[in-house]
């Protein structure tokens, strides 16, 4: 064995994908030591692939000094539009109840989101990025996790007191060893993606969404704006689609001259690829969690992929940060799959949708398909049934063992597209100012460094701290909502949150509202749940 040190203070990490990266970053990040394992031997940066970056997700990254850089270089856009043939059918913006930091979205490709996030990787000590390092077992005990391998030295073997496993869509013998199926449906149409490098100046800031056009006919279209003016482009086509073919024969050029005219362009990059809907029958197994494509796969309409990874790995991090450290029971970390599958399931369900409507199989789907677009046109109320994708939105964990449920503020189901719920348990916190020790700092910053208790008006915020001190071990800061409010923000904590004089407020280090209380009994109740004790 090569490795025979005992790393029974580490966490490993398997894939350094943008997932694994972002779990490697997130864990560092709460002072844990990373060991990633990733078995190509380098980093391959090619292709646009996952480009979608969600407003929340950027948050997180923010966490890890890569968020700004990632949001800056991106493309901004706010509006997807979606057409059927050449007649705009709706236009969707999207809501931000704070005032956030980020935009809705930015398109940029994964190869510089991953640059990105190296640099970031760089800069942490803590984490132990190990290429051409193959995971080929691991096994889970009471005590901590085996990891077994080949690297080109030889086999290793060592232990780690959790495994998150970022391996991606394929890592069908991990998934198995550990009894975990994954199961789901692959559909027949396949889809095209070219990275296009021209200029098309009136489609710079949005989405576009076409059904039908007279350059796919029966087919779907979506153009996606990237930096370097660069348009990623997905066309649908049938099962027997040959991208070698198409390029001999011209077809592909003059595919693309449909889109952009007599522009000059340039191909940067193609791809042919299959949509899947996979997710396993668990996230979990033991100290081993799942994240990303390995534990979900959705089609791309909607970016619930690489986004919903991403939060994935938060939600890994700072269980398993808390249980280490000895804040938490350990049963916080067995929450994640409760959680992150809750998250999966919707995803799968939501994009599921979606895909019966773009390439509907049965002949029930594709009469509804056609009547719904044929009267689209003419009626509002068909439109609404018109699914091009609901795009990528935070979990809400109001179902979730740890959340404390407030029947003031009682979760209304899923709100309309391009709008998030009104701030309550379970709820991801606005992005709104705040300022702590005169110091100018976002809600969700100051959130996800500790425990977060926050106060009302007539709340004796001092009587509240020594209660929790007293009986949580987990750092914990308490805090009256007034002493953080930002006098020059546009919109103050208490109008962003809603928040009574009578309440007591107990924030995770997620960011997410755990529980809204009325005395230090109810808070105590609610801290223990939390923390799973």
């Amino acid at each position: 064995m090569t490795d025979g040190r005992a790393h029974d203070d580490a966490v490993v990490v398997v894939g350094n994908g943008p997932v694994g990266q972002s779990a490697s970053l997130l864990l560092a990040r709460w002072g844990l030591r990373v060991i990633t394992f990733d078995e190509r031997p380098e980093r391959d940066y090619v292709g646009s692939r996952s480009i979608c970056q969600q407003r929340d997700v950027l948050d997180i990254w923010d966490s890890v000094g890569a968020g700004r850089q990632v949001a800056d270089e991106g493309v901004t856009w706010t509006t997807a539009r979606t057409f059927h043939r050449d007649l705009e059918l709706f236009a969707l913006t999207f809501e931000d109840r704070g005032r956030s930091r980020f935009p809705p979205f930015v398109n940029i490709s994964q190869s510089r989101t991953e640059r990105i996030l190296d640099t970031a990787l760089g800069s942490q000590p803590l984490v132990d990025a190990r290429w051409a390092h193959c995971v080929t077992g691991i096994r889970p005990d009471a005590g901590g996790v085996t990891v077994v391998g080949t690297s080109p030295v030889g086999p290793f073997e060592l232990r780690a007191t959790y495994v998150v496993m970022c391996a991606g869509g394929h890592c069908d013998d991990l998934r198995e060893s550990l009894g975990i199926e994954f199961y789901g449906h692959s559909y027949a149409d396949r889809f095209l993606i070219c990275d296009i490098r021209t200029e098309l100046p009136d489609w710079r800031t949005e989405r576009r969404f076409y059904f039908d056009p007279r350059w796919n006919p029966g087919r779907q279209v979506l153009i996606h704006p990237c930096p370097d003016s660069t348009y990623r482009i997905d066309w649908q086509v049938d099962e027997t689609y040959d991208l070698d073919e198409e390029r001999r024969s011209g077809a592909l050029d003059r595919r693309i001259r449909q889109i952009v005219g007599d522009a000059a362009y340039e191909i940067v990059w193609c791809s042919v690829y299959r949509a899947h809907e996979r997710i396993a029958d668990r996230m979990s197994a033991g100290r081993v969690l799942l994240a990303g494509d390995c534990a979900h796969l959705v089609t791309p309409f909607g970016a619930r992929g690489l986004n919903s990874g991403v939060q994935d790995a938060e939600n890994a991090a700072w269980k398993i940060a808390y249980a280490s450290r000895g804040y938490a029971s350990p049963a916080l970390v067995r929450t994640y799959d409760d959680e992150r599958h809750a998250a999966a399931v919707e995803n799968l369900t939501i994009t599921s949708a979606t895909m019966d409507f773009l390439a509907p199989e049965t002949p029930e789907q594709i009469a509804y398909r056609r009547v719904t677009l044929d009267d689209a046109g003419a009626d509002p109320s068909a439109r609404a049934r018109v699914d091009s994708g609901r795009l990528a939105e935070p979990f809400w964990y109001v179902d979730s063992p740890l959340t404390t449920l407030d029947p003031s503020r009682t979760f209304e189901g899923r709100p309309p597209k391009g709008f998030t719920p009104a701030p309550a348990p379970g709820i991801l916190l606005p992005d709104v100012p705040a300022r702590y020790d005169s110091v100018a700092i976002p809600l969700r910053s100051l959130a996800r460094e500790h425990l977060t208790v926050l106060t009302g008006a007539d709340v004796d915020a001092t009587s509240v701290s020594r209660a929790v001190r007293a009986m949580v071990s987990a750092p914990v800061r308490v805090m009256p909502v007034a002493a953080i409010e930002d006098s020059m923000a546009a919109i103050t904590v208490s109008e962003a949150l809603g928040i009574q004089a009578d309440e007591i407020w107990l924030l995770r280090p997620d960011a997410y509202v755990a529980a809204v209380v009325r005395d230090a009994e109810e808070l105590l109740a609610a801290a223990a749940r939390l923390l799973a004790r």
